[in-house]
C-alpha cells in the first residue's frame, strides 16, 4: 500500500468537515487481511466557531497523530487511512488485522495528551465501507482536490488567481446526440465552443467538446464552475475531463 495523501471539505451530518485520506490505497480496496476498522475520537479543547480546528491547535492535533502512528507500528495494529475532523472532534481512523491490542495502541499513545479527553472502539467492516463511503471523494469532491492542485501551481508560479481569462474545459461522450444537446446548454449557459474532438478510449469512440469561459481561476470561483459543468454533462451521461488556462502574473 502505497502513502499518498489527499483533503479536502465535505458536509458530514449538515457539519463542515475536513476530511484527510490515504488515496494511494484506493486501489487494493478492500483489503482481506484488513477486516476491522479501529477509531480514536479525540475532542479539540479549542475548536473553531464551526468545529475545526484553530491554528494553535493543529500542532497538538499532529502530535496526537504521529504518537498513534509509532503506537501502532510498535504494537503492529494496523494501516492509518484517514482523519475526519469535524463539531469539534478529531477522528483518527485505522483499519486492523485484529482488535484486540487496538486498546493498547490507544491508551499508549494517549497517556502523552493527558488534556484531551477522548473515546476509542473497533468494528468489523470487511468491505472498507467506512474508507470508500466516508473518507473517499465523490466524483465533485475529487475535482475540488484537483482543482486546489492546480490553483496552488499557478501561485507558485506568481499567478495571483485574480486576473480575470479564458478557462478552457472538455467533456467526453458516448454519443453524438448528446453532445449536441451539451453544445446547447453550453451557449444557454454563456460557454463558447472552441472545437469537437473525437478519441479512442477501451475500444470505442469518445464524442468530445473543448470550450471556455472567461472567469477568476480562484479556488472557491473554480470549483463552482466545474462543478456547474459537472451537472451539465452528467445529465446526460457525460464526462468531465478537466480544465486549464494561461498563467497570468500582474
Amino acid at each position: 500500500m502505497q502513502e499518498y495523501w489527499e483533503s479536502y471539505a465535505k458536509p458530514i451530518e449538515g457539519k463542515k468537515a475536513i476530511v484527510s485520506f490515504n488515496a494511494g490505497m484506493a486501489d487494493s480496496v478492500p483489503n482481506a487481511e484488513y477486516i476491522y476498522a479501529g477509531f480514536v475520537k479525540v475532542k479539540l479543547n479549542n475548536p473553531t466557531e464551526d468545529g475545526l480546528v484553530t491554528q494553535e491547535e493543529s500542532d497538538d492535533v499532529g502530535f496526537i497523530e504521529d504518537r498513534l502512528e509509532m503506537e501502532s507500528l510498535r504494537w503492529r495494529s494496523g494501516k492509518y487511512i484517514g482523519r475526519v475532523i469535524s463539531q469539534g472532534e478529531v477522528h483518527f481512523i485505522y483499519y486492523l488485522k485484529m482488535d484486540f491490542e487496538w486498546r493498547n495502541t490507544v491508551e499508549s499513545a494517549m497517556n502523552y495528551f493527558s488534556n484531551y479527553e477522548y473515546e476509542f472502539g473497533s468494528r468489523i467492516d470487511i468491505e472498507w465501507e467506512i474508507y470508500q463511503k466516508l473518507l473517499f471523494p465523490t466524483t465533485r469532491e475529487w475535482q475540488i482536490i484537483a482543482n486546489h492542485h492546480s490553483c496552488d501551481s499557478l501561485k507558485k508560479q506568481g499567478d495571483t488567481l485574480k486576473v480575470e481569462r479564458a478557462i478552457e474545459h472538455k467533456v467526453y461522450f458516448e454519443n453524438k446526440i448528446n453532445r449536441k444537446k451539451f453544445i446547447a446548454l453550453l451557449e444557454e449557459k454563456g460557454f463558447h465552443k472552441q472545437k469537437s474532438i473525437e478519441v479512442p478510449f477501451q475500444g470505442k469512440t469518445m464524442y468530445g467538446i473543448q470550450f471556455y469561459k472567461k472567469g477568476k481561476p480562484h479556488y472557491y470561483e473554480i470549483d463552482a464552475l466545474t462543478i456547474e459543468i459537472i451537472d451539465m454533462s452528467e445529465s446526460l451521461d457525460g464526462m468531465y475531463d478537466g480544465w486549464e488556462c494561461s498563467l497570468l502574473k500582474e
